[in-house]
């Protein structure tokens, strides 16, 4: 019997786009679990399909924008969209107030590792797209 991944047993195991960090999502109920060193992020599971449906309107390649919940962030990326009160749940698609953003620095490598996206891998400035 084959191991499903994205569990907490069995983690996804992920690199940032520039390939500077490794780290670990996976799927507890409704909640996806991301573990970066000692930091724990949480993120609202339906964020992987309300991205790759956004990526998919949007037709072309995005500018991640990854940056922390503090920091203000470049408009048009999706870094920007992870916390805009115009996505599908009205905000951040984080759950932990102080750790809500770097959406665009940790989802992109799970959509790519989960077939639904592409990703550039520069040491900065990366960008994904729909697949």
């Amino acid at each position: 019997m084959a191991t499903v991944k994205g569990t907490k047993e069995s983690p996804w195991q992920l690199t940032t786009p520039p390939g500077s960090s490794n780290y670990l999502m996976y799927k507890e109920e409704e909640i996806l679990v991301c573990k970066v060193g000692s930091t724990t992020l949480h993120y609202q599971w339906r964020c992987i399909d309300d991205l790759h449906a956004m990526l998919k309107k949007h037709g072309d390649w995005m500018e991640l924008g990854g940056a922390d919940e503090q920091k203000p962030v470049k408009e048009g990326t999706v870094e920007a969209w992870g916390r805009s009160p115009k996505n599908p749940v009205g905000g951040w698609y984080g759950l932990k107030k102080g750790f809500r953003g770097r959406f665009g620095v940790y989802l992109p490598p799970l959509m790519e590792a989960l077939g639904k996206a592409e990703i550039t891998h520069e040491a900065r400035n990366n960008k994904m797209k729909a697949r």
